[in-house]
């Protein structure tokens, strides 16, 4: 069974890791949530969330660890030393990464996005080009770069994509969920009221 580990840190955007977990869940991933330094983190909304677990060297079994955004949560994750050590440990041996919203900065001072293709909330470019110039940057809402097996996504709105991404990346077909879940009725209606 596929497994993917999301990270929260206090300050992080709830919608995004939160997505992630029932989106994958449903597929029938083993999707945990991980707490930075404690089971219990308050997130950017003041909505107080119970992990399954806390980060420790169980990161490396994982497929895919994934990073929810949040300017304070992203700042949490970009600073820890232990989460550093596992995500470099994790890259060295070509495992899957993701990061959403802000939380390409991690990505980046980790050096997992050096040459990769990537995307981040509008102007964190910024700070992912100072720790990581020789990154790629897109406008994708989505972007999953194969070669360097890092898939990041752009803000709040991006989680669903993001989620199905990170399945699809794992080769899980979402077809039958994004039916069940109105996604290809949602994103076709947006683009016709744009």
């Amino acid at each position: 069974m596929k497994k993917v580990a999301v990270v929260f840190a206090d300050g992080c955007e709830e919608v995004e890791g939160l997505s992630v977990i029932d989106v994958l869940r449903r597929l029938g991933i083993q999707a945990d949530m991980v707490g930075l330094t404690s089971t219990t983190v308050n997130g950017a909304h003041n909505i107080k969330l119970t992990c399954d677990k806390t980060v420790d060297d169980s990161l490396l079994d994982y497929d895919v660890v994934a990073l929810p955004g949040g300017t304070t949560g992203a700042e949490n994750l970009r600073d820890n030393k232990k989460l550093a050590d596992l995500m470099i440990k994790r890259h060295n041996a070509g495992k899957w990464d993701a990061a959403m919203c802000a939380a390409p900065i991690a990505l980046a001072r980790y050096g997992v996005i050096a040459d990769a293709n990537y995307t981040c909330y509008p102007g964190f470019e910024e700070q992912t080009k100072k720790d990581a110039p020789s990154g790629h940057f897109k406008e994708d809402i989505t972007v999953t770069d194969d070669e360097h097996k890092v898939i990041t996504s752009r803000g709040p709105a991006t989680a669903w994509a993001f989620a199905y991404a990170i399945a699809e990346a794992l080769g899980i077909d979402t077809k039958n969920l994004k039916v069940g879940m109105l996604y290809n009725y949602l994103a076709d209606n947006i683009q016709d009221s744009l």
